[in-house]
């Protein structure tokens, strides 16, 4: 079986940098993408340099696009299973019982929000419905904006959005989940928490008009933001019993190490900020250390050939 240098696992910013990195470090890489992103559902991305408002999926093309030039295999399938043989190689087997082996692995999988189960929400979901004030922020500025928190304290994002806009509500479902102590740090920003149960959303063509609860009540709100929660796009890393953090985040050096020697975690799965210009950063990071890695195990296996090599005495003499 063919052994490759690198088998990255995932097809999103960090994973398509890590593998441009090592096809120009002149590696053997092989990429499995499922297809599957977190932001497909995204009008624009922003805060990547001369990428602004770029549709995500228009950026994942160009990408791809420039992985052919460095001789990077791409295949369209969905890995269910990794681990290490005897001989300390990567073992991956994608969704048809195929595998494949290399030298070392890379997870840049990403991870999946939790979206509510409220009518409504799915389909504004990425239109006027978002997870992050830095990705969508500027787009509603000064308008109403709602932040929905229901098993979370979402007082946090409430205060930051107050940035973009002067008009917020924190929205509860129900629930109580705010601190004491953040409850005045709300009312002294003039943000109202309303805690009735959400029956549904309303709006047209994706975008919010108003939040109806189950008491008969409705409140205008123009975008709304949410913490809810998200879970790793893969259990790659766990099956490995990586360290993870709190937050369900694997956990790695600043080199995208993690505690498995050769195993590698870039981009949204190991990091709570969660930024397309910082996944792609962190994927060519841990493309630098996982050639460097590579050079000094080529550079010491053969320095023990020679030493080896040197030790014996030819027959001739």
């Amino acid at each position: 079986m063919d052994l490759y240098d690198v088998i990255i696992v995932g097809g999103g910013p960090a994973g398509l940098n890590a593998a441009v990195v090592l096809g120009r470090c002149r590696r053997r890489v092989l990429l499995f993408d499922s297809g599957l992103y977190r932001n497909s559902k995204s009008q624009g991305m922003h805060n990547y340099l001369t990428r602004d408002d770029i549709l995500p999926l228009d950026f994942l093309k160009i990408c791809q696009e420039e992985l052919k030039k460095y001789g990077v295999e791409r295949r369209i399938k969905r890995v269910v299973k990794a681990q290490k043989n005897a001989d300390n190689v990567f073992v991956v087997e994608d969704e048809k019982g195929k595998e494949y082996l290399a030298k070392k692995l890379l997870i840049a999988t990403g991870l999946m929000d939790n979206v509510p189960e409220i009518e409504g929400f799915k389909e504004m979901y990425g239109k006027s419905i978002h997870h992050c004030p830095y990705c969508d922020g500027w787009e509603v500025r000064d308008k109403r904006l709602g932040v929905y928190a229901k098993d979370k304290d979402g007082s946090e994002l409430a205060l930051s959005l107050k940035g973009w806009s002067e008009h917020i509500t924190l929205y509860t479902d129900g629930k109580n989940k705010v601190k004491p102590a953040k409850r005045e740090y709300l009312e002294a920003n003039n943000i109202s928490v309303v805690r009735w149960p959400i029956q549904r959303l309303i709006g047209t063509d994706g975008q919010l008009e108003k939040i109806s609860f189950k008491n008969g009540e409705e409140q205008a709100c123009d975008a709304l933001f949410f913490v809810n929660g998200y879970t790793q796009h893969c259990n790659l890393a766990e099956t490995f019993n990586c360290e993870m953090g709190k937050k369900g985040v694997v956990i790695t050096n600043r080199f995208q190490q993690t505690s498995i020697p050769g195993l590698f975690v870039a981009g949204d799965a190991d990091k709570d900020m969660h930024l397309v210009v910082v996944a792609a950063a962190e994927g060519a990071k841990a493309g630098v250390i996982i050639n460097k890695e590579l050079q000094k195990e080529i550079s010491t296996k053969n320095l023990q050939a020679q030493k080896g090599s040197s030790s014996v005495v030819p027959e001739s003499f």
